[in-house]
């Protein structure tokens, strides 16, 4: 593959070989959306997911016990709701680029993710994904261990408890969805089009929630709505981890960075029991849907079967994804990912 791509504001097409060229025009033949498929999961998710919601309000006056029980599978209906979202901001769900936005805007107000700003952010991740260069932007912080090393104590603390799997799976996903999205700061948040998208997803969600508290109390709504969210989130951010976070990952500096590099070595192919697989939208092919995001989470599977190029990914299983959560530090000549207790032995051998 192209090593020597030097201007990242090129087209995929421009940047790549001709072998990576067939490839992409592969792919392109499963880019075309099925008005039909895409009505019907959108209409089966919601249905299921608004049904668990109902279900969950009655179960109050049975057990809350139940109530907890049934918000497992309304977090990943609402997660599911969110692939949904996400193939709206890349175009790829519907035909209509104005039939994508409305959807993703709507369903912003539920996954309580302003779609402009995220759509923004997560193109600048698809973007950027793998160059060290670029990091920032819609991603999970990384550093190098030259980084590491050379910081001061308290922020090398900083960042392991960033790092903390209660942190990175507990408290960043309240912070994400529950603070960041309500006022999301930076560059991006200050174009018209997006803090003008932020606003009426916030108001939305507060004459959803006003009209829900009317309805069914402020108490009931938290012992619904929270486990719901609290669930949805923290899975949602263990699969974007698992996806890049794993040890022989691709990383790169910008003259050295390859977009189609990035996206078959750089991204994981999470391959999950069937089940959950469905529920979350095949997100785990997503080697492939990093190298061609124009293809609807519904024919990942289909162009993974088709295509033997793209079956030699990263594999990762569920049990086996548990162990990218020691991962936090990039050892940038190995190209892999290291624990910070291999860090520490690191030094301790070097100092012995």
């Amino acid at each position: 593959m192209n090593k020597n791509n030097k201007n990242n504001n090129k087209t995929i097409n421009e940047q790549t070989a001709p072998q990576e060229k067939n490839l992409l025009m592969q792919l392109k033949q499963f880019s075309t959306p099925s008005i039909r498929k895409s009505l019907t999961q959108l209409g089966l998710t919601a249905s299921i997911f608004i049904g668990l919601w109902v279900l969950m309000w009655f179960s109050l006056s049975w057990s809350y016990w139940i109530t907890l029980a049934l918000a497992l599978p309304a977090g990943g209906f609402m997660i599911r709701l969110f692939i949904i979202q996400h193939d709206c901001g890349h175009g790829s769900y519907f035909k209509s680029t104005k039939v994508n936005n409305l959807v993703g805007r709507v369903l912003g107000v539920f996954t309580l993710t302003p779609f402009d700003y995220w759509r923004r952010e997560h193109a600048e991740h698809h973007a950027s994904a793998g160059n060290l260069d670029r990091r920032g932007t819609g991603d999970i912080t990384t550093l190098t261990v030259d980084e590491y090393e050379a910081l001061p104590r308290m922020k090398r603390i900083l960042y392991r408890l960033y790092r903390n799997p209660l942190v990175m799976f507990g408290i960043g996903p309240i912070y994400i969805f529950v603070l960041k999205h309500r006022l999301p700061l930076g560059k991006t948040f200050k174009k018209t089009k997006v803090w003008s998208n932020v606003v009426m997803t916030n108001a939305l969600i507060v004459l959803i929630t006003a009209g829900m508290i009317y309805v069914i109390g402020p108490i009931d709504l938290l012992k619904i709505q929270v486990p719901v969210v609290l669930i949805a989130a923290a899975t949602g951010i263990w699969m974007f981890y698992v996806q890049h976070q794993f040890e022989h990952i691709y990383w790169r500096r910008d003259d050295e960075w390859d977009y189609s590099d990035a996206a078959l070595l750089g991204s994981s192919h999470y391959r999950l029991p069937k089940f959950l697989q469905w529920l979350t939208g095949n997100i785990g092919i997503h080697h492939i849907h990093h190298l061609y995001s124009k293809i609807p989470n519904y024919r990942l599977p289909e162009c993974l079967e088709r295509i033997p190029e793209l079956q030699k990914a990263t594999r990762l299983t569920l049990f086996k994804s548990f162990s990218c959560v020691r991962f936090a530090l990039l050892d940038e000549k190995e190209s892999r990912m290291i624990s910070f207790r291999d860090f520490k032995k690191r030094i301790k051998k070097s100092h012995g």
